[in-house]
């Protein structure tokens, strides 16, 4: 049975692509990913930004390929390739995948907010009150959805101008002597951008919602460029503002360089940032939950409006359980893992069992 094509007033123009993908790779992980990327390369971490982001333009036209072979979302690409009760099994794995993503992002956040501004914050309230504001935008559909990740962009693009008050603490002779580590070293920096760079792969559940999706390519291309420049350049600064050794005791660097930025009418500008960054979580807990809502309905032929209760309600019990640095730093970390195995491993294994499917089946209505 054929899958109905989706209507035109409910697909989203091309060149909001970019701010879909964008909203996706600008979150959580940009308040303290110079630490982590740091760890192996040193100074030379830059470098492995700009390698995973040249990766990620690969992996995007990987994508895009697949796309456009089966013209239709991952379900689709899963069932041409295995048919539709292995390829929705497989499929439904997903559903589990972007979960986890919201309660990975959702529950540093919080703990951001616990740690810098109310510590007796309540883990589940604040969730609750957050999740009620996600379902809200959720059900307004997917261009609902965009626009909030367009506004969760634009809106508090100023915070990247506040960075300059660190440039006049920095000393740029840090990031020398440049090339000082191994290739190993720093391919390892680049793993470790997994959880930071990883959203960009919605193009795979959100394609069919794209009028004339061939046109957004260029944007989707524009998105990853535009946000590895931003991660290089915040990675710059940040090297040239702390030593090394400043730098391994910051769990979130990001946060530490507000602290020196001084306005006339703000003493603690961080407050203001972290505000600020609850605008653009909401876009990266919407898109999430949006495709894992929309996968259960695929798969298992469930309105999405009460798919999304099947990914809150757990989230909101989960969340609880995450209580402590060390579990919410493992967490990630696994989570970290799991990005990094779907993103650079299973897509460009899935792209190639595509287009050996696509071969074959040509091949087979050519003898017949």
């Amino acid at each position: 049975m054929k899958e109905q094509p989706i209507p035109d007033r409910l697909k989203i123009s091309p060149f909001l692509v970019f701010y879909l993908i964008m909203s996706m790779q600008i979150g959580i992980g940009v308040l303290g990913y110079q630490r982590d990327i740091a760890k192996d390369a040193g100074y030379d971490a830059w470098i492995s930004i700009l390698f995973a982001g040249g990766c990620i333009h690969v992996i995007l036209w990987m994508i895009y390929k697949i796309a456009e072979t089966v013209d239709g979302d991952f379900v689709t690409a899963h069932k041409y390739l295995l048919g539709n009760l292995i390829g929705k099994a497989i499929s439904s794995i997903f559903i589990g995948y972007f979960f986890l993503y919201v309660l990975a992002i959702a529950r540093t956040f919080i703990e951001i907010i616990q740690v810098w501004m109310f510590p007796d914050l309540s883990t589940f309230w604040f969730s609750f009150g957050f999740m009620i504001l996600c379902t809200y935008i959720i059900f307004g559909g997917l261009r609902t959805v965009v626009g909030i990740a367009f506004f969760g962009l634009v809106l508090p693009a100023y915070l990247l101008l506040t960075f300059g008050w660190a440039i006049k603490f920095s000393n740029y002779y840090n990031l020398l002597p440049i090339w000082d580590h191994s290739v190993k070293e720093l391919l390892i920096s680049s793993y470790n951008m997994s959880l930071t760079f990883i959203g960009f792969e919605i193009i795979l559940f959100v394609y069919p919602f794209i009028k004339e999706p061939k046109k957004s390519k260029k944007w989707a291309h524009l998105a990853v460029f535009t946000t590895t420049l931003i991660y290089t350049i915040l990675a710059v600064i940040t090297f040239a503002y702390y030593s090394e050794d400043q730098l391994a005791k910051q769990v979130w660097p990001t946060l530490t360089m507000w602290k020196i930025v001084e306005m006339p009418f703000v003493e603690r500008f961080e407050y203001i940032g972290i505000a600020n960054w609850n605008l653009i979580m909401l876009p990266n807990v919407c898109i999430a939950i949006w495709i894992s809502s929309r996968l259960i309905k695929r798969i298992f032929n469930i309105r999405q409006k009460i798919g999304v209760f099947f990914v809150v309600v757990p989230l909101l019990i989960l969340i609880n359980f995450i209580n402590s640095r060390e579990r919410i730093s493992l967490f990630n970390e696994y989570f970290g893992k799991a990005g990094f195995v779907f993103t650079f491993i299973y897509i460009p294994l899935f792209f190639i069992a595509i287009m050996i499917a696509k071969r074959v089946k040509k091949k087979g209505k050519k003898k017949r």
